[in-house]
């Protein structure tokens, strides 16, 4: 593509793991918006990828959850071509009789407010066709008893607003769909408190190993291509047979 073709795409959730595989392969096609809420050394190493391979980028600091601040984020964006919604986050493993209030607040707002809001003021930013891809989970179809049960009905959640949203937007010309990602290699296992996850129950793939975030980022960005063209509310399991 030539500057004056380039296409715009946001991301959130950005500076590390599926995110930030989707933004560098991405970068050679799209100037880019990467959102992220704290991580600023990750998120200035994922520019720094990103412009080296050609795209002209944004960083934006920003918490999902918080209105105001996504009202900030959105300010900076003149307009958008595409938008990858993946912001979101995982509690501790812990069945559901030792969830509190709070756990449940901060996964709702963040997995589902949150990923609601972003679809409706990036849709807002379109002006002619588009894309939105949210980023679910597989764990919305196996529920994750005894593990992230609230996690796993969040991403439930997305699914259900993916084809509402999909079905909403189809005649104006924005497209909708959703990943569900499997077990994946991130760094979201450490942050729920087991680092190893992905290793550990790898034997229950029918393809015997964890996936990367490159191999969920690869199906998103055919989403976002005419390739789909014909594809909307629906969805793409990239669980290695899961």
């Amino acid at each position: 593509m030539t500057d004056t073709a380039r296409k715009t795409l946001l991301i959130t959730g950005a500076s590390a793991g599926i995110g930030a595989a989707c933004a560098r392969l991405a970068a050679p096609d799209y100037d880019l918006y990467l959102n992220y809420r704290s991580d600023d050394a990750g998120a200035e190493a994922v520019k720094a990828d990103c412009e080296a391979a050609g795209a002209k980028v944004t960083l934006l600091r920003a918490d999902v959850s918080d209105p105001q601040a996504l009202a900030r984020m959105f300010d900076q964006i003149p307009r958008l071509d595409a938008c990858i919604n993946n912001a979101g986050i995982v509690a501790p493993t812990a069945p559901v009789a030792a969830y509190d209030h709070d756990r449940l607040r901060q996964m709702f707002d963040v997995n589902v407010i949150g990923a609601i809001m972003v679809a409706r003021d990036a849709a807002a930013k379109m002006d002619g066709p588009g894309v939105i891809v949210n980023v679910s989970s597989a764990a919305a179809r196996l529920g994750s008893g005894g593990q992230y049960v609230d996690y796993a009905a969040s991403k439930a959640a997305i699914d259900t607003f993916t084809k509402g949203l999909g079905d909403e937007l189809a005649a104006d010309g924005i497209r909708v769909m959703s990943v569900r990602p499997g077990l994946i290699d991130t760094e979201i296992h450490a942050k729920g408190g087991e680092p190893g996850r992905a290793q550990r129950l790898a034997h229950m793939v029918p393809m015997r190993r964890e996936g990367s975030a490159e191999e969920v980022a690869r199906p998103i960005l055919f989403l976002l291509s005419d390739g789909a063209s014909y594809m909307t509310g629906s969805f793409i399991e990239v669980t290695g047979g899961r």
